[in-house]
Parts: structure tokens; C-alpha cells; sequence
């Protein structure tokens, strides 16, 4: 079934992948296989002699294979969320309200489904023509109770503190969007000896200074000193460092780049988020063409918040929250190309497992990006071909079944066993019952 999903070309549901040469058993398998994942078997006899589950078992399989940074010095991920909407699936259980993009703007951006959070490592790419690439190394679910920053930090702390991946020890950056800027995803992991996060700060923030030295120690002491509002520039004070850098798009554009800084700055937190002990670095980004005028209407501002931040420069680190988009990529072709919204199941388990599967496509499809050469479509001829060192993931994805005929498949060819004698006559199973949407922070739940 993996092998039908890395080289699928025509199928829109799961079944139709069935019809696939690669998946030489009925339709019926493909159900079988994606409700047996989690009791898969998994080839590594170290992961299973330390007592690994099968999905830590399956991450420290695709973290034995990411190539060591060389151009950078330090490893690259990013964290997002991504919707999978079921408004019509009124079995399926914990369903929510979640974000999905509408191309309307009058409608709100909101869906009945769930939400699946990813994260991945972001590979360095040889030139800015190398196509885009992530390595998906988990996926969960996001559950009713839970939020999505609260399973990104749960993610990301398995990853760091997993002995058996190579980056367990390295200096690590992990990248965000503005969701994840806040005390919720940076106080926990600001704790990580390791790693440095750089997140989107909106442009309405407030932060505030070191508090100021020399007070009397009388009553509460003081953790923020003067408020720097981002939108209100009357209250920034001269940056502490200025870097200029250049930026040429993929269609041979240069841009100039201003990056200026502002160290050790602080935001407010909460009880059990004390992130007046966690000072980051605010950074401002402004493009400029070469008339000298800014690139865009607004700035961005980026927050880099960890112990080893200083050892970056502040070109390191937009270009690393550069790659992010990188992960909108992944989601864009795993919903077209993969299937990873298509699998229509009352049952959640099954559809986790689902998500799982596609991402192990996905891994596929990377692995092979080497042995892959181009083929342009009849319609596709008069665009120039680069001399790419690695192929896209469609370009792969449409050469994975002659690479699968050359070097052959792990999967067991099949023993036909007769049909099953399925239910009993006059067995009636009852219907599933309806399942309410979950509306987080309200106890209540609707039917709809």
C-alpha cells in the first residue's frame, strides 16, 4: 500500500489505490492495512530492545537517514498544524472547530475536523533552485483538549530528548508562524539546553527591557523594565546590532535585506511560564528593492528565544525561519498528491493512522529524490529544465513505480484464502451513534 500511495497517479480515495499495479490484493486489504499500522512490526532490533514504541521505533528509523548539516551549524526544524476537515462526519469523535483558510473573505476561516501537528526537519538545500524538500518525523493529532502549541512542545520534547537521533546533542533551531510565538510554546522549551526557537512575533507585541540595575530590594523585585510596543516606534530605542545581507528569489530577483536586533529582551508570562527568566533576541526584517524601496507595506519581526541564541548570527536566523514555508509545501502536496484528507473513517485511531502512512509515503518519495531524473510532461516541454541535483516530490512521485520494478518491494506477495463467511444472517449491527463537536473552553457540546 505504501508503494500504490508513493507512485499514485490517479486515485482520490484509498480504495481506488487498490487499482494501483504495486497493490496486487483487493480493495479490502487497504482497510486492513491502515487498522493494523500500530501493530506493524518495525526492522531495527536496537529500537525494539530499548523498549521503543512503534512510533518512536519509526522516527528514529527516518532520523538515522537525515543527511549532517554541512552549510550550517546547526540542525533545522519546524512545527505547524494543519487541518483535516469532517464537517459531514457525525460519527467520528472529537471533532472540533478548527482553522482552515477560506478564499472567501467574508467567511470565517473555520471547518468541523480535527488538526494534525507536524513536525519535521527542514534539509539544506544546494542552491535556491533545489526543489523543497521536509522530512516529516512526527505526526499527532491534536485532541479537543489539548491545543496545538501544547503537542508541538510535547513533540518536540520527544524528539531532543531521544538518545538514539543524531541531532540529541547538536545545537538545534526549530522554526514557527506567529501561533506559536507566545509563552505557551517558548517557556518550556526555552528550557532545552540545545535548542533555539525562532518564531513570528505579530506586529502589535509589546516587550519590555531588562529591568533596571541598583534598585533597593524592597517588596516584589522587578522582572520588566521600559514597554517597546512594535507598532508604536516612539518607543523603540537604537538597535543593538545592524547586519545588511542580499536575497535572490527563484526567478533571479535581488533583494537587499536590513536585520537589526534588539538583545535580551522580555515578555510577560504567566504563573507556571516565567518567561521574565527566559530574555530572547527581537529581530526586525525589511526588504528593499534596488531603488532602495521597502519590499513590503509591514516588517517582520521574529523572536529567537533560547540559551545558545548568541552563537547565530541574525542572517542565520532569517534564513532559517525562511525555510519554514517549506511545511506549507508538505501540506499543500500530501492533501493533493498523498491523500492525507481523503480517508473518510468513524473510527479516530484509523484515521491517525491514516495521517502516519501518508507521511511514510512521504519519506519514500525523499529517500529516492537522487535516483530520480526529470520527466516533463508533453504540455511542460517549453519550460526550461534546471540541472537539478535532487527531484521534486511530484517528479518522484511519478518515477517511484519503475524505481519499485528495478529494485523489487519488501511486501510478501499474496496468498488468496477464499471469501469470509461474514455476518451471521439476520445480524443487524446498531447504528453508530452520533458524535457531538467539541467546542473548546465550553463544557457543552453541539450536534450538528
Amino acid at each position: 500500500m505504501l508503494d500504490a500511495l508513493s507512485s499514485n497517479q490517479t486515485a482520490r480515495s484509498p480504495a481506488e489505490l487498490s487499482l494501483n499495479p504495486l497493490f496486487r490484493r483487493t480493495y479490502n486489504s487497504v482497510y486492513d492495512g491502515i487498522q493494523s499500522l500500530r501493530g506493524a512490526p518495525v526492522c531495527d532490533p536496537a529500537s525494539v530492545a530499548a523498549g521503543a514504541t512503534f512510533h518512536q521505533q519509526v522516527t528514529q528509523l527516518i532520523g538515522a537517514r537525515l543527511p549532517q548539516p554541512t552549510r550550517r551549524p546547526f540542525w533545522l526544524f519546524g512545527v505547524d498544524v494543519t487541518p483535516t476537515p469532517r464537517p459531514y462526519a457525525r460519527t467520528l469523535a472529537d471533532r472540533t472547530f478548527v482553522y482552515q483558510p477560506n478564499p472567501i473573505g467574508a467567511n470565517k476561516p473555520v471547518t468541523v475536523g480535527h488538526a494534525y501537528s507536524v513536525v519535521a526537519a527542514l534539509p539544506e538545500k544546494a542552491t535556491h533552485e533545489t526543489p523543497s524538500w521536509v522530512v516529516p518525523l512526527t505526526t499527532e493529532r491534536v485532541a479537543s483538549t489539548q491545543t496545538a502549541v501544547q503537542v508541538g512542545v510535547a513533540q518536540t520534547q520527544r524528539l531532543l530528548n531521544d538518545p538514539a537521533l543524531p541531532f540529541h546533542h547538536a545545537l538545534c533551531v526549530e522554526v514557527a508562524d506567529s501561533a506559536y510565538g507566545g509563552p505557551g510554546f517558548l517557556s518550556p522549551l526555552a528550557r532545552q539546553p540545545n535548542l533555539v526557537v525562532v518564531a513570528r512575533a505579530r506586529n502589535n507585541r509589546v516587550f519590555y527591557r531588562a529591568p533596571p540595575t541598583g534598585l533597593a530590594p524592597v517588596g516584589h523585585p522587578t522582572w520588566y523594565g521600559d514597554a517597546m510596543g512594535l507598532n508604536q516606534p516612539t518607543t523603540w530605542t537604537p538597535p543593538d546590532e545592524v547586519q545588511t545581507s542580499s536575497w535572490t528569489t527563484r526567478h533571479g530577483k535581488t533583494f537587499t535585506v536590513r536585520l537589526e536586533a534588539w538583545y535580551d529582551l522580555r515578555m510577560r508570562g504567566h504563573r507556571d511560564q516565567p518567561m521574565h527568566d527566559y530574555p530572547f533576541t527581537l529581530m526586525r526584517v525589511q526588504l528593499f528593492d534596488a531603488t532602495g524601496l521597502p519590499l513590503h507595506a509591514r516588517p517582520l519581526w521574529l523572536v529567537a528565544c533560547g540559551a545558545r541564541r548568541r552563537e547565530l548570527t541574525l542572517v542565520d536566523l532569517w534564513q532559517a525561519y525562511q525555510a519554514r514555508y517549506d511545511l506549507e509545501h508538505y501540506f499543500r502536496f500530501g492533501k493533493q498528491r498523498l491523500l492525507t484528507t481523503a480517508y473518510q473513517t468513524p473510527a479516530v485511531p484509523h484515521e491517525e493512522n491514516w495521517w502516519r502512512l501518508t507521511q511514510l509515503a512521504y519519506v519514500q518519495l525523499w529517500l529516492v529524490r537522487d535516483a530520480v531524473t526529470a520527466c516533463p510532461r508533453p504540455w511542460e516541454r517549453s519550460q526550461p529544465v534546471p540541472a537539478m541535483t535532487s527531484a521534486s516530490p511530484s517528479t518522484a512521485q511519478r518515477r517511484f513505480a519503475e524505481i519499485v520494478r528495478q529494485i523489487g518491494t519488501p511486501a510478501a506477495a499474496p496468498k488468496p484464502r477464499g471469501n469470509p463467511r461474514g455476518r451471521a444472517t439476520g445480524t443487524r449491527p446498531a447504528p453508530r451513534p452520533r458524535q457531538p463537536v467539541v467546542k473548546k473552553g465550553q463544557p457543552a457540546a453541539v450536534l450538528v
